[in-house]
């Protein structure tokens, strides 16, 4: 099981890693290159730069908010 989770450790590393690069490279420097530069046809428009992490920020703390919201459900106060 050490070489899956291993595996598995290395795959979210590198694909957080490949994620990170590729939104710095989208809002960071490609504002500063030519509009007609063969790299934009690789990239979304800007306004999504904004809208998914946005979205995704949303529904990552809805996901998480309903889950505290059933721990708390399901772990009743001991009757005192």
């Amino acid at each position: 099981m050490e070489f899956g989770d291993k595996a598995i450790g290395f795959f979210l590393l590198t694909f957080s890693f490949s994620l990170f690069a590729y939104y710095t490279f989208w809002v960071i420097i490609l504002p500063f290159m030519d509009g007609d530069h063969f790299v934009h046809k690789y990239f979304l428009p800007k306004e999504y730069a904004i809208i998914i992490p946005t979205v995704t920020g949303v529904a990552v703390l809805s996901f998480l908010m309903v889950f505290i919201g059933f721990m708390m459900l399901k772990s009743k106060p001991k009757a005192s």
